[in-house]
Parts: structure tokens; C-alpha cells; sequence
């Protein structure tokens, strides 16, 4: 049997599997060389996908596995009906990402990448006009109080940050914090953080008459999914000013076009979807997904939060 590895994981993590079964690279499942009634597990980790027709492909599978959070680039439902367990690392980036999105936040209030551009092109006069602000005494605004935004919301009290959090009917917002439904959080954040999951619900959540409803000059960070925001209409809020700064290492096209506006705007912040790469958190995820694959294969039960529960 074979452990199909759409994407290379930690060398750990790998040698962790090769333990249990041989690994078969394939980045394209579909090469007609794959021998996919030998395929036990299938791993991932953002970009490869594990469709429904890769499943049905695939008669001996025991396991599939993205060694990460989300599960958009999976085919849960799929899974859940031919009866295949779905691993992941649920948790396993929301330190790491939870920094990424303070480290955002105050590049786009400080203006730090802006003035570090400003002195590499030799315009240190440029320091006249600076505007920055400080991020102590804002309002931010948190929609998703999973792991990651929870941290964050944490993080910004230490700030000195008033924390307003989006209303869910079945969470509780603890103090120090502030539940709010979406128009009040939206009407007075000065910093607006998306830490929501992707799903028909959530795609686009925010669109034009969102943004409308923002206050004049508010920052706006995502480091959950692109999709969340509406592209065209991010992207008119941003060049009409009603934005004063957009942060994201996370776009709905990615990489972007390269005539995409934001890439040539001052006001946006982009990093390249790297927020949970660092050396720790990556060998983290990496390995604990692969210690529940080959607990799996090795007929033992994996951890229980590691299995993705269908709704």
C-alpha cells in the first residue's frame, strides 16, 4: 500500500509515513502512472486537492489528511459519505497567524512598509507628511473567534486595543471582549480582521454595501480565506479612499494578476499566503497530521480533534 502525497510535507513528517507505508509523490493525481487501488492515504497541505472523483478513484483509502486547518481544497462531504476519515491540524497555526495579523495591523496604522520603501528610494524627506497612528486606543473589529481570532483578540487587548467581536448565537464572548452584531462592528472599527471560515455562507461576506458601512479611513486585515471579501468591490473602497489600508496574505486569486491594482497601491500590504510557514508551526502541522495518518493506517485511533467531524 502507498501513501499519496499531492504536496512535499517536514521531512519529519514524511519520514513518519515512509515508516507505514511507501510514499508516492504526485502533485498531479491524475498521471496515468498513479496506481490508485494501492493508494491508502492521500496527504495534502493548501494547494493540491483531494476532489470526490480522486476519492472514488482510490477503493482501498483508509485516510486523506491536509496538513493544515482549512478544508476547502478537500472534498469533506464526499469523504464523509464513502465512510473515509478526514485529517488535519485544526488549531495548529493560530499562533503563528494570530502574530501575522498584529504584525499586519501595525504595518498598516504605522505606515511601516510604506516609510521602509519611502527610505530605499531615497525620499527620507518623505517623513514630513507621515500620518501614522498608534494601534493603542483603536477599536478593532474581529469577525471569527475561532483559535486564531480569539489570539488576536488577546493580543490587541494587550495593545491597549478596545476589541469588539462579531455576535455568534452559540459562543459566548468572553471580558474583556465585546460582542457586537455586523453593522455595529462594521460602523465603528477603526481596524476590521477576518478570521472566519470559507463556505457558501461566508464567501463574499464582505461586498459593497459592507464596505459602505465601514467608517471613512478604516483598515481592513485578512489572513483567513480571499473569498471572504468581493474582490471588485475591496478594490473600489481601496481606490476611492474609503479604505485607509488593506492587509492580506490571503488573496481569492492568488498569485494575483499582475495588473492587479493592489499590487501597484501604497495603501496594501500583501504577503504571499506565508503566515503559518514559519520553521516551528509548519514542522508542527506537518507532523501531527502525519502521526494521525499512520496511526490510522496503523489500525490505532488518532487524536480525536484531529478528525474532521461533518456537520
Amino acid at each position: 500500500m502507498t501513501v499519496l502525497l499531492l504536496e512535499s510535507l517536514h521531512p519529519d513528517a514524511e519520514a513518519l509515513l515512509a515508516e507505514v507505508d511507501e510514499l508516492v509523490r504526485a502533485e498531479d493525481p491524475n498521471a496515468p502512472d498513479c496506481d490508485f487501488a494501492a493508494v491508502a492515504a492521500i496527504v495534502t497541505r493548501g494547494r493540491g486537492r483531494i476532489t470526490s472523483n480522486l476519492l472514488e478513484r482510490c477503493p482501498g483509502l483508509r485516510a486523506i489528511a491536509r496538513a493544515g486547518v482549512g478544508l476547502d481544497n478537500l472534498d469533506t462531504e464526499a469523504a464523509h459519505r464513502l465512510g473515509i476519515p478526514v485529517v488535519f491540524a485544526p488549531g495548529g497555526n493560530a499562533l503563528t497567524v494570530a502574530e501575522h495579523t498584529i504584525a499586519l495591523t501595525l504595518d498598516l496604522v504605522r505606515g511601516i512598509t510604506a516609510s521602509a520603501i519611502q527610505v530605499r528610494e531615497g525620499r527620507w524627506g518623505d517623513r514630513a507628511f507621515y500620518r501614522g497612528n498608534e494601534i493603542r486606543g483603536l477599536t478593532l473589529g474581529v469577525l471569527g473567534f475561532g483559535a486564531i481570532g480569539r489570539r488576536v483578540a488577546t493580543l490587541a487587548d494587550a495593545f491597549g486595543m478596545r476589541v469588539l467581536v462579531l455576535r455568534h448565537a452559540e459562543r459566548e464572548v468572553p471580558a474583556p471582549f465585546t460582542a457586537a452584531p455586523l453593522s455595529e462592528l462594521l460602523r465603528t472599527s477603526d481596524v476590521v480582521t477576518l478570521h472566519l471560515p470559507l463556505s457558501p455562507s461566508t464567501k463574499h461576506l464582505l461586498g459593497a454595501a459592507e464596505f459602505a458601512a465601514m467608517k471613512p479611513g478604516v483598515f481592513l486585515v485578512n489572513t483567513a480565506r480571499g473569498a471572504l471579501i468581493e474582490p471588485a468591490a475591496l478594490r473600489r473602497a481601496l481606490a476611492d479612499g474609503h479604505l485607509g489600508g488593506f492587509a492580506a496574505d490571503v488573496l481569492e486569486q492568488e498569485p494575483p494578476a499582475p495588473d492587479d491594482p493592489l499590487l501597484s497601491d501604497g495603501r496594501a500590504v500583501l504577503t504571499p499566503h506565508n503566515a503559518s510557514l514559519t520553521a516551528l508551526t509548519y514542522r508542527s502541522m506537518c507532523v501531527d497530521t502525519a502521526t494521525n495518518v499512520a496511526a490510522i493506517l496503523r489500525g490505532e485511533r488518532p487524536a480525536e480533534r484531529s478528525l474532521f467531524v461533518a456537520r
